[in-house]
């Protein structure tokens, strides 16, 4: 176990001592540093083990480098590692027509996704300039065909609500309208249902989420989002749980990795 000292001990050492101190630290922080390396290579090794193909062996650009940065460990290598550029899905060379190795897959990738086209084309004088008056044939278009990622876009919702008196009496009456998760709060359906994606899906950290609005220019706090979060599943889970939780008394035969009833 590493010795601590105070300031006021580290103060009445001689340079020597001081000096012994520093180069013992030295040699055990090499060490961990050392040993972390290994721990991390290990488990390289094992992850592609268990995901990649077994006939290959690790080279140097599939092991995980680090360093640390601001006291955190930093994987700036991570996507070298586990990318594998032989099942690449693009060609270099685009003027050659042999479609690709995996275009099967890629179709079925691609199924189900809108598809937005949009021809480029050259006007009649680029062409008569190009080859000719009247001495040009259009040929098969050429398709590339690319992912397009529109990043989410943030709105507020302004909901003005009719309000209608009557001139006889006090009778007042509002328009229909949308309810609300919870009064008086910011937080809407669409934004409450992003952050229980983000965090019990994806099992992305409340901090990290708040980093994420913050690129929005949402200035959510991870406080907010955990308020919100624990007053909707009072309010509206609750009562899924509960209803399922009578439910489950129906079977005779419960069958689940972990069961716990109150």
């Amino acid at each position: 176990m590493a010795m601590k000292y105070t300031e006021e001990q580290l103060n009445n050492f001689d340079k020597t001592v001081l000096v012994q101190l520093l180069l013992a630290n030295q040699e055990q922080l090499a060490s961990i540093d050392q040993k972390l390396q290994l721990v991390l290579e290990q488990l390289a090794s094992a992850n592609h083990k268990r995901y990649g193909r077994s006939s290959e062996k690790l080279d140097s650009s599939q092991q995980i480098a680090f360093k640390e940065v601001d006291d955190q460990i930093v994987f700036f290598n991570e996507a070298e590692a586990v990318a594998n550029l032989d099942d690449a899905d693009y060609e270099e060379d685009t003027t050659k027509s042999k479609p690709g190795k995996h275009k099967g897959k890629r179709e079925e990738d691609l199924s189900g996704l809108p598809i937005v086209k949009t021809w480029h084309t050259m006007t009649e004088d680029e062409l008569r300039e190009e080859f000719g008056e009247a001495s040009w044939k259009q040929l098969p278009d050429e398709v590339y065909k690319r992912y397009k990622f529109t990043p989410s876009k943030v709105e507020v919702e302004e909901h003005h609500v009719a309000v209608y008196a009557s001139k006889k009496d006090d009778h007042i009456i509002k328009a229909k309208h949308p309810g609300y998760l919870l009064r008086n709060s910011l937080v809407s359906p669409s934004l409450e249902a992003a952050i229980l994606n983000g965090k019990y899906i994806n099992a992305v950290p409340l901090y990290r989420l708040e980093k994420e609005f913050e690129r929005y220019n949402l200035k959510i706090t991870r406080q907010d989002m955990a308020n919100w979060t624990i007053q909707c599943a009072d309010r509206y889970l609750a009562i899924l749980y509960d209803y399922l939780h009578e439910q489950i008394y129906d079977y005779h035969v419960l069958q689940a990795d972990e069961l716990c009833i109150a």
